[in-house]
Formats: C-alpha cells, sequence, structure tokens
C-alpha cells in the first residue's frame, strides 16, 4: 500500500512538473519555406482578421494587457475566422515577397491562436489544449495545410520566423492568448505596417511590469527573455542591452547601471 501511495504521489508530481515547466523550441530552419519572389506585388488580404479584432480585443484594459472577448464571439464571426484562415492555406505564400511573407506568417500564427481557443472555449489556459499527454498546449498539433504541407504553430514560429526573418521583435508580434503574452496588436500585420508594429509591440512589453520591472534592486523580467535568451544576445547581458534599448522612464533610469541577475517570470492565465 506504501509502495502504491509512494508511485501516485511521484507520479503526481511529475504531472505537476509537465503543467509548469516550458520547453521552448530552438530556432530550427525548414528549408522548404525559404522561397520567395522579390518581385512580387501580391498582397494577401487580411481584413477579415482585422475586422475581428476591431470587435473583440479590448486595448483599453486597466491592467494594461490587451485582451479578447472570446465569450462574445458569435458563431457568424468564428465561421469568418474559420474562412479567413482556410484562405490562408490556400494563400500561395511561396510565391510572395518576404515583407509580406512576414506578416503572413504572423497573422496566420495569431489568427490560428484565436481558432484553437475558441474551439476548446471555455478554458482557463492556452496551456489546458493539449497536444499530447506530457505536452501542454496546442502548439505541436498540425493544425493546417499550406502548400501540402501539415503545420504547427510551432512550425511557424520556431520553423519559419525565427530562423527565416531573424529578429527578435518577432516575439512581440506573435501572441500565445496568455497575459504574460505581449500585446495581440488591434492591427492586422502588413508589409507597410510591420516595422512599426514590431517597434511598438517591443516597447509596450518592456515597459509593462509583466515585460520587465525592477524591485528592491531586483530585475524581474518576461520569462521570453530565458526561454529564448538565444534571440536577445545569447546572455543575460545581451538581455539586459535589449531592454535598455527599449526601456523608458524610471525603468531606463533603473536599467542604467543595472548590475544583478535577472529572476524570470510568465501568467499562462487566458488573456480574456
Amino acid at each position: 500500500m506504501t509502495s502504491g501511495i509512494r508511485a501516485i504521489g511521484i507520479a503526481a508530481a511529475v504531472v505537476a512538473a509537465a503543467g509548469t515547466a516550458f520547453a521552448a523550441p530552438k530556432p530550427d530552419l525548414w528549408p522548404r519555406w525559404e522561397a520567395h519572389d522579390p518581385a512580387s506585388t501580391v498582397r494577401v488580404d487580411h481584413r477579415p482578421w482585422e475586422e475581428l479584432l476591431a470587435k473583440y480585443l479590448v486595448t483599453n484594459h486597466p491592467s494594461g494587457v490587451n485582451r479578447v472577448r472570446y465569450a462574445q464571439v458569435t458563431a457568424e464571426d468564428k465561421a469568418a475566422l474559420d474562412r479567413y484562415v482556410a484562405s490562408l492555406e490556400a494563400a500561395p505564400v511561396s510565391s510572395l515577397a518576404r515583407p509580406e511573407q512576414m506578416a503572413y506568417w504572423i497573422n496566420f500564427y495569431n489568427a490560428l491562436t484565436v481558432k484553437v481557443i475558441l474551439d476548446h472555449y471555455p478554458v482557463k489556459s492556452i496551456r489546458d489544449i493539449k497536444s499530447g499527454w506530457f505536452n501542454p498546449g496546442p502548439w505541436d498539433l498540425k493544425l493546417v495545410t499550406v502548400e501540402g504541407e501539415q503545420l504547427t504553430l510551432n512550425d511557424m514560429e520556431h520553423r519559419i520566423l525565427r530562423p527565416i526573418f531573424r529578429d527578435n521583435r518577432i516575439h512581440y508580434a506573435v501572441n500565445c492568448a496568455s497575459i504574460g503574452c505581449p500585446n495581440l496588436q488591434p492591427e492586422a500585420f502588413i508589409a507597410e505596417n510591420t516595422e512599426r508594429l514590431l517597434e511598438l509591440g517591443a516597447r509596450e512589453h518592456v515597459n509593462h511590469p509583466r515585460g520587465a520591472r525592477v524591485e528592491g534592486g531586483r530585475l524581474i523580467a518576461s520569462s521570453i527573455y530565458n526561454w529564448f535568451q538565444v534571440d536577445f544576445g545569447g546572455s543575460e547581458a545581451g538581455v539586459l542591452e535589449h531592454l535598455r534599448v527599449y526601456a523608458e522612464g524610471p525603468l531606463a533610469e533603473a536599467l542604467r547601471g543595472f548590475r544583478g541577475r535577472i529572476s524570470y517570470e510568465y501568467d499562462w492565465s487566458l488573456n480574456e
């Protein structure tokens, strides 16, 4: 009996650990998606996504975190989101110009994440939607098919966006439907506004307490800078340098002479 109880306790501890741990994938280029046409003038229509955001994204929440009214999304608008995702699946992404591709993949990731939440709603956290028994979160589920290839959210972020575009501000653009995540922007990304939105996302997140704050001489930063440190200089010194680029006001002053270690935290609660 004692050994049985001990075994149950060990199993429970393993499940609990699996629920709190997060293994961040490294950038792993999928060469098949490097194809592009620099001369292309084709534009993907992202207006349906922007219309959905205009209806259901709250950008003036007192917390400073943009939130989604998942419970209020109508059946008609869910169907419109499904059609938009289907239109992205059918888009000739490999023949687009690079800036158009970047906007395409960011919007695709964000729209697909909202669709996954709506398909499983109500949930308290995106991590409640599992890809496997010890794999919290939907990131490894094959959710869509583009140009004959089945894709997961992890494919989009870690095998396409990060290794192809090599811009750490991508972490401020893709949204994982969590309070701890950088804001979901109220505009759809397009080639013409991507640079502005990447800069806006970086500045918003760094200067919000969930991005970085100094308390009692300690720097507490988003776990994004720990999980994806390789994209931020590969060290805490690189993370600090990045934060200083975007920090404003008292945070900028506190970081100017900061020499300590960084503590990391993240809130996986649904951005509802």
